[in-house]
């Protein structure tokens, strides 16, 4: 079944329905399809794309940028020196000036409410491609890698373990509700997502038959998950917080033993990307010089086991994103 998105932006999970959801991730699974057949169908041919990033990146620019070149369009990277937005010039300016130039537009930043006024404010469409309230893309990658792996959304046990109260946290929590899962967070209370957004997903839930629950119980989280997700402990801009972190989430790290309490043996591991699993970093070294630890959120055995598929999710940033620009352009 087709529909017509043409025209619309994409900055939270909430403005889309199940089914629009369902068809994005359908014509994302298409189009990774044709790019493994080397068939490029160059569908934004002459298209122009802003990439507004007040936050750095690897898979949000990479993914951005090689979807428009697949399919044929220029994309434009904007960095935090590059323009001028909220500096010398209002959000809203830069928006009426981009969006005479660009057919649409992708901003990573920080507030959600400077995505919001440029889709306010621009005249095309504008994606989120990441806020601190919203990661609706990397949705759309969970998404489409747990349908490859599990087969199914609806009625799929996610677990999500860690921070409850992100960007990551609050997308999955939305889109868990939009189309059928029954998930869960664990998390400390102190650290549960917003009462607001939990209740939009458990009225969702009444109508897509969705299970939400929010607990500060592991074993209750994780009992027969067919999914286990983690994020970092200390978002961006919060690097001032890694103490306070590591005491309040050492017990929701996700090791073998957390995969065994699911008593799935296919559970899978998901997680947004990057991960502190290791020593091979600059910040992880200079975690475990002050704090002894030598993985974080996630042991390097579950990072590197057979449940692990966050490099296919990785990749699935990159279909996900061409087809909501497919279809909004």
């Amino acid at each position: 079944m087709a529909f017509n998105l043409k025209g619309r932006s994409f900055l939270t999970l909430r403005d889309f329905t199940s089914k629009e959801i369902g068809y994005l991730l359908d014509l994302a699974k298409e189009l990774k399809e044709l790019k493994y057949a080397g068939i490029q169908k160059k569908m934004l041919e002459g298209k122009n794309i802003a990439l507004i990033f007040e936050k750095p990146s690897t898979r949000t620019r990479c993914a951005f940028t090689v979807a428009c070149i697949d399919e044929g369009a220029h994309p434009e990277y904007l960095g935090k020196g590059d323009i001028q937005l909220g500096k010398k010039e209002s959000t809203a300016d830069t928006a009426k000036v981009l969006g005479r130039m660009f057919d649409g537009i992708e901003f990573r930043g920080f507030k959600h409410e400077t995505v919001e006024q440029l889709a306010a404010n621009a005249g095309v469409p504008v994606w989120n491609g990441l806020t601190d309230k919203y990661h609706p893309t990397q949705i759309l990658a969970d998404f489409l890698t747990i349908k490859e792996h599990v087969g199914r959304l609806k009625g799929v046990k996610l677990a999500y373990v860690g921070d409850g109260r992100n960007n990551m946290a609050n997308s999955l929590l939305v889109g868990s509700a939009k189309m059928g899962l029954d998930f869960r967070i664990a998390a400390p209370k102190s650290l549960f997502p917003d009462p607001e957004i939990v209740a939009y997903a458990e009225n969702v839930a009444k109508e897509t038959n969705a299970h939400i629950l929010i607990t500060e119980n592991v074993d209750e989280a994780v009992k027969g998950a067919d999914a286990i997700y983690t994020d970092v402990w200390v978002s961006m801009g919060e690097e001032d917080k890694f103490e306070e972190r590591i005491k309040l989430l050492q017990p929701y790290q996700v090791n073998m033993d957390m995969l065994d309490k699911t008593e799935n043996e296919d559970v899978i591991f998901l997680h947004c990307l990057p991960a502190f699993h290791d020593l091979d970093t600059s910040v992880g070294r200079e975690i475990f010089e002050k704090y002894g630890l030598k993985e974080m959120e996630v042991t390097d055995e579950v990072f590197q086991s057979r449940h692990s598929v966050v490099f296919d999710e990785a990749e699935n940033r990159m279909h996900t994103i061409k087809a909501v620009m497919v279809a909004t352009l």
